[in-house]
């Protein structure tokens, strides 16, 4: 019998806990939505998706596939919508076995005690979310949800384990929270930089960086070390290859997609890395690295680099377009609080020089209050890559 797939139009909640445990035991498969999807999005998405019925506050409602009905691939629990803002969505499929088996691993790396909680304050409708939620089933606990993420929520959470983007950190490092009266703080999405790492650690936060996406079932490495059944290894092209039984079953409706980033047991990114003394180092996206005057420079390294300096407080690096040079590396930083005067490209270019290669340095330096963000928390390139108005 085929299984039905729901559409769960749900905010965070008891409602969608219910229907992730439900869809965890066998029961219908789910894909979480997000109710602030404007109409025209979620009509697209819907489209794509396919469910047999869309389960919203007032019910759950029978809904017909323009294409027909197609079932979810077998042990299909939940499905995660991973793109879509152009082109057709797409969606990671993911069993319950491989969601359980990351939840364990994470208990089990953070050194969570029996009766832990977790706080979710980030988007269910990522799979960031959904393993919030997931490991709370797994311990036994109900999740602490907050709808948006908010420092004195967060704050009054104590002994919660929580799951953090870097941004979310540094907002909790600046409203003074006692980091340490949480329990761990798991961060992921984007590159942290170091000094933030560190002011975190100084304030008492036990914080474990991650790396993974939804066709991992979230983070998959800690600190640079694989959690337990899980495999990271570079590529000769350099691309970050993992394998091991978090791993995705597969793009819905897209057979193509999945065999072209399945290597046998391989899951291969589109992540660059490097494995030094047995961790892996994340270097940055494939489709980040800069043309710059026939040199290829990658921009995650750019910005790890110039995030030492102590004039910035966060920096990202794009490549924008150039008549002259192809692509010009562009640093977009905002200012470290309390420095003397804003940082200047000049100093930025002496500054890079000294570990990495010329060209790699800057031609061009914006400042701004913030960076801009994703709903996922992860800067928003496409926005950054357009020159400042």
């Amino acid at each position: 019998m085929d299984r039905p797939l729901h559409a769960a139009l749900l905010p965070p909640g008891p409602r969608l806990l219910r229907a992730l445990a439900e869809a965890l035991d066998g029961g219908p498969a789910i894909c979480p939505v997000s109710p602030d999807l404007p109409r025209p999005a979620l009509r697209h998405l819907l489209d794509a998706l396919a469910p047999d019925a869309v389960e919203t506050p007032d019910g759950l409602a029978p809904h017909t596939p323009r294409t027909g009905h197609t079932p979810v691939a077998d042990g299909t629990a939940v499905l995660i919508a991973t793109s879509g803002s152009t082109g057709a969505p797409k969606f990671v499929e993911l069993g319950a076995a491989a969601l359980h088996h990351s939840a364990a691993g994470t208990l089990d790396r953070i050194g969570a005690a029996p009766g832990d909680r977790w706080l979710c304050c980030v988007p269910t409708s990522h799979i960031s979310g959904v393993q919030v939620l997931v490991r709370s089933l797994a311990a036994g606990t109900d999740p602490i949800i907050t709808p948006r993420f908010d420092p004195a929520a967060v704050a009054a959470a104590e002994g919660a384990h929580v799951s953090l983007v870097p941004t979310q950190l540094r907002r909790l490092l600046d409203a003074g929270t006692d980091l340490s009266r949480l329990g761990a703080i798991v961060l992921g999405g984007a590159a942290a930089a170091p000094g933030l790492l560190a002011e975190a650690r100084g304030r008492g936060a036990r914080v474990f960086t991650t790396y993974g996406m939804s066709e991992t079932c979230g983070g998959c490495v800690y600190d640079g070390t694989p959690l337990p059944g899980m495999r990271a290894a570079v590529g000769d092209d350099g691309r970050i290859r993992l394998a091991g039984p978090s791993l995705f079953t597969g793009y819905r409706l897209r057979p193509r997609d999945t065999a072209e980033v399945r290597d046998g047991e391989w899951f291969v990114t589109q992540d660059l890395g490097a494995m030094e003394d047995g961790l892996l180092r994340v270097r940055g996206r494939l489709d980040d690295v800069i043309n710059t005057g026939g040199e290829k420079v990658v921009a995650g390294e750019v910005a790890a680099a110039l995030s030492h300096h102590p004039k910035i407080r966060d920096v990202v690096v794009v490549g924008r377009p150039d008549p002259e040079w192809g692509e010009r590396v562009t640093a977009v930083v905002v200012p470290a609080p309390g420095a003397p005067g804003a940082p200047e490209l000049t100093e930025l270019r002496a500054f890079l020089r000294e570990t990495m290669p010329g060209y790699a340095a800057p031609r061009e330096l914006e400042l701004v209050e913030a960076i801009p963000l994703l709903a996922s928390g992860k800067p928003d390139r496409a926005r950054l890559r357009s020159p400042a108005s």
